[in-house]
């Protein structure tokens, strides 16, 4: 970021000692920043803006989501509708990968700063809107254990359930707001036992998951890890877990098998072709039943 930003933004107070504070970050900054990619503005508008970029990406991430329940309940596929809608120039493709929802420390936390804002100066139906991202979000994720608790007959008491992923994205030991904090628990409220594996994370995981461990097990190796498990859910989208092989696992789990893919990463009629259950976000379910 710091290297090659898409745009370097600087507020400052509009009196003589801002102006003159703001002009001296821009010559700092034009010693390798182009100088169209140096946007300067006043205090307000600076906080503002890093609010609502923030709050923009969620949005696109909790309206893709929004439309995956949807196709759920078609014959939709969301990664079809998801590329169709993306190539329309006016939108473009980024952040329209559906997925278990966001996580991370500053989506949540600068929409609820917008909302705030918005409720302090009377604009509460703007509020509303907003936090509309938020619960679409939370919506989500509950949708995503519930229906693990519908495939899986109604009950998860003492079925082991291994989740790939721990971390709220790929190629980060962050576990700040993580879906498979928030899945694991659910989980773990309807008796599951819960193994756990991610290549950077599980240290973050087992202070999240502190008091847990007896329902708990945290495992680096994702074939141990599965092995024994009535079900996977893919929580993260390390490119580890596109290329394992899910013959091997499978073999190792018990039957019958199931594999919930909350990042759509997997190659889901392989897996069905293998054995497994497979169920991924806004497209149907692949089952042997």
């Amino acid at each position: 970021d710091m290297e090659n930003p898409d745009r370097v933004l600087i507020g400052s107070r509009e009196t003589a000692s801002g102006l003159k504070a703001r002009e001296e970050l821009v010559e700092i900054y034009a010693n390798w920043i182009p100088r169209e990619k140096i946007i300067t503005s006043n205090i307000w508008s600076s906080e503002l803006s890093k609010i609502v970029s923030n709050a923009f990406l969620a949005q696109r991430i909790s309206s893709i989501n929004a439309i995956s329940a949807l196709c759920e309940k078609t014959d939709a596929d969301i990664t079809e509708v998801a590329r169709a809608v993306g190539m329309d120039s006016r939108i473009g493709g980024k952040y329209l990968n559906s997925s278990v929802g966001f996580g991370g420390s500053c989506f949540k936390k600068d929409i609820l700063n917008l909302v705030y804002l918005c409720r302090h100066y009377g604009l509460n139906e703007v509020a509303d809107y907003w936090e509309g991202v938020v619960r679409i979000n939370q919506y989500q994720q509950e949708r995503f254990s519930l229906n693990m608790l519908t495939a899986m007959f109604n009950t998860l008491a003492d079925k082991k359930i291994c989740l790939f992923g721990v971390s709220f994205k790929a190629n980060t030991s962050d576990t700040r707001e993580s879906p498979a904090i928030f899945i694991a628990k659910k989980l773990l409220e309807e008796k599951a036992e819960i193994i756990i594996t991610d290549p950077q994370a599980l240290r973050n995981a087992r202070a999240d998951l502190a008091g847990l461990e007896g329902r708990v097990s945290f495992i680096d190796d994702p074939y141990r890890a599965a092995a024994g498990c009535h079900a996977i859910a893919v929580m993260t989208e390390w490119d580890l877990y596109r290329d394992l092989d899910y013959q091997k696992i499978y073999d190792t789990m018990i039957k019958p098998a199931s594999l919930f893919d909350g990042r759509n990463i997997i190659d889901h009629r392989r897996c069905h072709n293998i054995g497994f259950n497979v169920y991924p976000i806004g497209k149907p379910a692949l089952t042997h039943f």
